[in-house]
């Protein structure tokens, strides 16, 4: 009684003395004021984002409920409120399953007849729930069932939150124009009403389904406008989310290093009790960092380590991680990522998540020689995607991977004089060709880098080396600022003219190749480089001494010490063996 005579509202020290005061009562054994106390210091917690200490409390608060007589008089509200009390602190600390049962109960406790408004704001607030953890299509039921259940002058505003989820959803589905166009009706509402949270989720999906379709300036001009509500409503999950997606749109029209500076300034200032969204925000630190070559940083940022529970979440977390370790050459591990992901992957109603997994599978599968089944997962992944989505994102990067799978194919069959196969491997690579210029069509510069790749592999399904269309191929994504997937294409470049006897020019592009892989830590393209340059006798010192101007354009000095290079060789092995083939 002494401590609640000290506690004020104002009081700095608040939670700790709320918190003690609770203790005092239970140990006590007053169970009313242990309710009445516990209940105070819950919400003296969430006060302070202290969202851990106040689910604890609130558990605690559930405990004594049933142990006090008449709980509701004592604590001031009703059991729906405090069970609604609890699912919002266990929801911002990302521990949504218990966030759902709670609301379940909740929702149990009340009759849809009789207080309608309540009952739909709390079966909406569970349909966000359940989409992150990844039940879309029982989440895009209830938050509909939620929106037919209230009143168009609907005075909580849970209806203009409604809208402007499911608009969200649209977008996540890859429902672009949908999204757009039922994105800018319930924004006239949302600003109307004044309602500043609806506004800036609405802002941000707008952005990205218009970057998405083609209107990039109009689409980032409403991500920073997200940006800036969110801000000046201290809204910190929207505000990781706008800088996320922003970060996500930059990279998608190529503007690699702007998009990671943009993923690192939302990290920066996203709190880390905002359990989901910081740890978000991080793995779009991760993405971003792979794509711009800072793989070391990559690494780091894959220290989030959520739980299978936490689902999309959790998908996200293991498909940047097979992304990296296949990168790097860890085959094993990349493994590992995809087969945690892959009952989640299975059951998702999102695009985005399909095409990722399908897209790394098929790589993953290239690396152990399964081409049969790279290709299945490429099919699968594609006829998922095409008879729902708007996204040409994932379909490019699906059809070039694929169209890699067919050229793999299209040169075992030559190589083992198998006709037939020949014929199947360049067939599909000319259905794959033709789907990636058609999104090459609606999307953006990415879409144009991943075409000048799928000319290149169609080259080489073909068996016509492709010299040219690998230099093209590396210069594009030299341009986008993405030097992994440059690195691969010197590589095929120096292959292609190896077969052409160019051994100059197969040395500049082998060399180049191997520093890119090495400084990356790609160990499995270095390993790559170094088969091809002992299987063609390439020597990758000389030319990288030589310097980038030599060699790959006929320099005479260059191609002279390649040829003083290749005599020696002879001399000393006149059977033009290399080390390892004598060995």
């Amino acid at each position: 009684r002494e401590l609640e005579q000290r506690c004020g509202a104002d009081d700095d020290r608040e939670l700790e003395r709320a918190s003690a005061i609770a203790s005092h009562y239970a140990a006590a054994g007053d169970q009313p004021h242990a309710l009445r106390s516990t209940i105070a210091a819950a919400r003296a917690a969430q006060k302070v984002y202290a969202y851990g200490e106040a689910s604890a409390l609130t558990e605690r608060a559930l405990e004594l409920w049933p142990r006090v007589e008449n709980p509701e008089q004592v604590a001031g509200l009703d059991h729906v409120d405090l069970l609604t009390l609890a699912a919002q602190s266990h929801q911002v600390v990302d521990e949504r399953q218990r966030s759902v049962t709670l609301i379940t109960q909740a929702l149990r406790e009340l009759d849809p007849e009789v207080e309608t408004a309540r009952y739909a704001g709390l079966l909406a607030t569970r349909a966000r729930n359940e989409w992150q953890l990844n039940r879309g299509e029982e989440a895009v039921d209830m938050a509909e069932r939620a929106l037919a259940m209230l009143a168009e002058d609907d005075p909580t505003g849970e209806r203009r939150r409604l809208l402007a989820w499911l608009a969200r959803s649209r977008y996540l589905r890859g429902r672009f124009r949908e999204a757009a166009t039922e994105g800018e009706a319930a924004l006239k509402v949302a600003v109307s009403a004044g309602d500043r949270e609806a506004e800036s989720d609405l802002l941000n999906t707008l952005g990205m389904a218009y970057v998405s379709l083609g209107e990039v300036d109009k689409g980032f001009t409403s991500l920073g406008r997200a940006i800036d509500v969110a801000r000046a409503n201290d809204d910190f999950d929207g505000l990781s989310f706008a800088y996320s997606n922003l970060a996500d749109k930059l990279s998608e029209i190529g503007q690699t290093e702007e998009a990671l500076a943009m993923a690192r300034k939302g990290l920066s200032i996203t709190p880390t009790y905002h359990v989901r969204g910081y740890a978000w925000i991080k793995l779009t630190v991760a993405e971003m960092s792979f794509l711009a070559g800072d793989w070391d940083a990559a690494r780091e940022a894959l220290s989030v380590s959520p739980p299978p529970a936490a689902g999309l979440l959790y998908i996200y977390r293991q498909l940047a991680g097979a992304e990296v370790e296949l990168g790097i050459g860890d085959d094993d591990a990349a493994a590992r990522c995809l087969d945690a992901a892959e009952e989640l992957v299975a059951v998702t109603n999102q695009p985005q998540w399909i095409s990722l997994y399908g897209a790394l599978r098929a790589d993953l599968l290239v690396r152990y020689r399964d081409l049969d089944g790279a290709q299945a997962a490429v099919q699968q992944a594609l006829d998922r995607l095409e008879v729902c989505t708007d996204d040409v994102t994932g379909i490019a990067w699906l059809s070039c991977i694929g169209l890699w799978v067919e050229a793999d194919r299209a040169q075992r069959a030559r190589d083992l004089r198998e006709t037939g196969d020949r014929r199947d491997a360049l067939a599909r690579a000319r259905l794959h060709a033709d789907r990636l210029a058609a999104t090459a069509q609606d999307g953006g510069p990415v879409e144009h880098a991943r075409l000048t790749q799928g000319k290149a592999e169609l080259a080489r399904a073909r068996g016509r080396g492709g010299v040219r269309e690998w230099q093209r191929a590396a210069a594009a994504w030299d341009e986008l600022k993405r030097p992994y997937p440059a690195a691969v294409a010197r590589w095929r470049e120096a292959e292609a003219r190896a077969g052409a006897d160019d051994r100059a020019g197969a040395a500049d592009a082998a060399s180049a190749a191997a520093t890119a892989a090495e400084a990356l830590g790609s160990e499995w393209l270095t390993r790559e480089v170094r088969t091809l340059a002992e299987r063609a006798r390439l020597d990758l010192g000389a030319a990288a001494a030589a310097g980038p101007g030599a060699g790959a354009n006929g320099d005479g000095a260059r191609a002279a010490g390649g040829a003083g290079a290749g005599a020696a060789e002879a001399a000393e092995d006149p059977f033009g063996l290399t080390p390892r083939e004598r060995q």
